[in-house]
């Protein structure tokens, strides 16, 4: 094992570079990942753009500590555990051995704030700091992103072990489906006085990347009817209809208007039940919201970082149509092991093997962000 560790590092938005680092050390408990695989996500690209600031508002606000290590979307390999006091368990209490492959929460909550202790689940915590993201890799171990060959995974960090016979490219979809729980949200909306998310609804996808196609896959795959999915890029609408939307639509090729009132032709005039956000452009929601029916749901998910800001009409946009807003913001951590187990359930079902487009070395990071920014692709993924 060579005693230098390479990673892609993003020194400043619009900056990546490759830099060597020591092999490290691990603390109790720390466990140290070969990198097989790890996805260019959303947020990455906000962060290479300078949209950094996460959690706004909240005890958890943060803004990116440059020069970080990008990449939480990461499937690898354990090489190496301290383990030495108590043996080191993955989510579900199994315990880890060398050799194992497993999946990562890039959330690392502290366990002991307010929100910790009352809520289960989705990470609300006052401390959060998450792997690609928050942690420096201008301080030891340095190691704190998938966009490199190791990563030290923190002994409070969850890991999940990945299902034997799920394929490496299907396994590291996993965090985005497990953000596909905002719909599993919805079903505990559901009531037979027409709220939530009933079968055969009509669900709209705002966005066609990675994360709206794991809303599609779900929507599908929970009973949904009409699935109508917006996008800018034929190619990835076109993915979309092949892993379960039933309309497709180019915003480039339509008005916002026309959108509208095809969802409403539809739905009798209607409009959609759910309406999922995966665009990550705060300008979109409002059209989003007009696509609803009375007492439809919003699911606000893709702004993930600030954006910026958009006006709303309290009357029209909220209390006229009695709609529920719904901010849902990162993923349940209890979502990766259903997740994983669902899909292999239905590889026979979804193109699963076409959802990764495309793979970089990581001395070719930087082609790989800038190629996952344009219409052409669908997940783009880094292979240390």
């Amino acid at each position: 094992m060579s005693d230098i560790v390479r990673a892609a590092v993003m020194v400043r938005p619009g900056k990546i570079e490759i830099q060597e680092f020591p092999f490290p050390e691990l603390e109790d408990g720390a466990l140290l990942l070969k990198v097989e695989m790890c996805g260019v996500c959303g947020t990455d690209k906000h962060t290479w753009r300078g949209e950094t600031k996460q959690y706004a508002g909240t005890d958890a606000e943060s803004d990116t500590p440059f020069p970080i290590i990008p990449g939480h979307e990461v499937i690898g390999i354990v090489a190496e555990i301290n383990d030495r006091r108590k043996p080191r368990l993955d989510f579900n209490g199994e315990r880890l051995r060398v050799g194992d492959r497993i999946a990562l929460c890039p959330d690392v909550i502290c366990g002991e704030c307010y929100n910790c202790r009352h809520t289960f689940a989705y990470p609300r915590c006052e401390h959060l700091r998450g792997y690609g993201n928050a942690f420096t890799s201008a301080e030891p171990p340095h190691l704190f992103g998938g966009w490199a060959e190791y990563m030290v995974i923190l002994p409070n960090a969850f890991v999940y072990k990945v299902p034997e016979g799920l394929p490496l490219r299907v396994a590291v979809m996993v965090e985005l489906m497990a953000v596909s729980y905002n719909l599993d949200k919805m079903k505990e909306f559901f009531t037979l006085s027409g709220e939530g998310f009933g079968t055969a609804d009509t669900v709209v996808i705002q966005g066609a990347g990675p994360m709206g196609i794991c809303h599609v896959i779900k929507a599908r795959m929970m009973g949904a009817g009409d699935i109508i999915v917006t996008d800018l890029s034929d190619y990835r609408l076109a993915l979309a209809r092949k892993f379960g939307a039933d309309y497709a639509l180019n915003v480039n090729d339509s008005t916002e208007q026309e959108r509208i009132d095809f969802v409403r032709s539809l739905t009798h005039g209607r409009g959609a039940d759910i309406v999922v956000e995966c665009v990550g452009i705060a300008e979109v929601v409002l059209e989003g919201i007009e696509m609803l029916r009375k007492g439809g749901i919003y699911i606000e998910a893709g702004n993930f970082v600030e954006t910026g800001e958009v006006a709303l009409s309290p009357h029209r946009h909220l209390c006229a149509k009695n709609i529920r807003l719904i901010g849902m913001t990162n993923h349940p951590f209890t979502g990766y092991t259903p997740s994983m187990k669902m899909m292999q359930k239905t590889a026979d079902i979804f193109p699963f093997a076409e959802f990764v487009t495309h793979e970089y070395p990581l001395a070719q990071t930087e082609a790989a962000l800038l190629k996952s920014m344009e219409p052409d692709c669908m997940k783009v993924v880094i292979v240390p």
